[in-house]
């Protein structure tokens, strides 16, 4: 289990940043960013284009150093630290664009999730015993996100819902507090965007959502709190209703997708 703060549910904070700034060769893509995720919340980031939302989830997780500012992941400064420092102090994230091996099965790659934090990491060639040794959670990870029946298919024959599901099943499987979706429901359709709802409404129960979505229906749906960015800074946070009847929000993005 990771270690979080001793405060109460209600005031703790998972994800802070302050002042946080990404300069590249003089362009400011996060600008002086203060950001409060709280702990049990889903919390959507959006914008327009080029507003800064995935170099910030760049930030959060690691891929990108900072050039000033703060983060924290509950209470602990984590600040430049690399991906798999933020990883192991409980924060997981999903990628707008797959990345899964077509050959190996759903199985197969929880399997090897799992496996990746232990000592036996990529040494299970050694035993064929190791491949199966966390089944009962395989089976759990993969009943979460509906993917049982098909856990022995290869994942190239998975649709591309199927493929985002299980994306999200590998980030379950370090159990993480804190979890980072970044379009989750990109290039779904209607039917798979219903399905990916219900399925991170199911997964934020007792952990900490982050997710970045353009499609205002998911958002909507799932976030308690929206920060819109522009231009690198925050141009308004509250809640889904109070973000979409603002009139610089409505002006700098949501004009457009709210009536889409």
């Amino acid at each position: 289990m990771f270690a979080v703060s001793k405060e109460t549910a209600d005031e703790r904070v998972a994800v802070r940043t302050q002042a946080l700034t990404k300069v590249f060769r003089g362009f400011r893509a996060v600008d002086s960013v203060n950001l409060e995720v709280r702990e049990g919340t889903v919390h959507a980031l959006v914008g327009p284009n080029g507003a800064g939302k995935t170099t910030l989830f760049n930030l959060l997780t690691g891929f990108l150093a900072p050039t000033s500012g703060t983060i924290t992941v509950f209470e602990e400064d984590v600040t430049g630290r690399p991906p798999e420092q933020i990883a192991r102090r409980g924060v997981a994230r999903s990628f707008q664009i797959t990345s899964l091996f077509d050959s190996m099965t759903s199985r197969e790659h929880v399997e090897l999730a799992l496996q990746g934090p232990t000592r036996q990491g990529f040494r299970f060639w050694r035993s064929e015993k190791l491949l199966g040794r966390n089944q009962v959670r395989v089976d759990e990870l993969l009943g979460q996100v509906g993917l049982t029946p098909l856990a022995d298919k290869p994942v190239g024959l998975l649709a591309y819902g199927q493929k985002r599901a299980l994306e999200l099943s590998l980030a379950l499987a370090l159990d993480p507090p804190v979890m980072l979706l970044d379009e989750p429901t990109a290039g779904m359709g209607t039917e798979d965007v219903d399905r990916t709802i219900e399925l991170v409404r199911r997964i934020a129960a007792g952990r900490t959502v982050v997710l970045v979505d353009h499609n205002m229906h998911v958002v909507g749906s799932l976030a308690d709190r929206v920060t819109v960015l522009q231009q690198g800074k925050v141009l308004a946070e509250g809640d889904y209703d109070e973000v979409r009847n603002d009139e610089r929000v409505i002006t700098a993005y949501l004009g457009e997708a709210d009536h889409a």
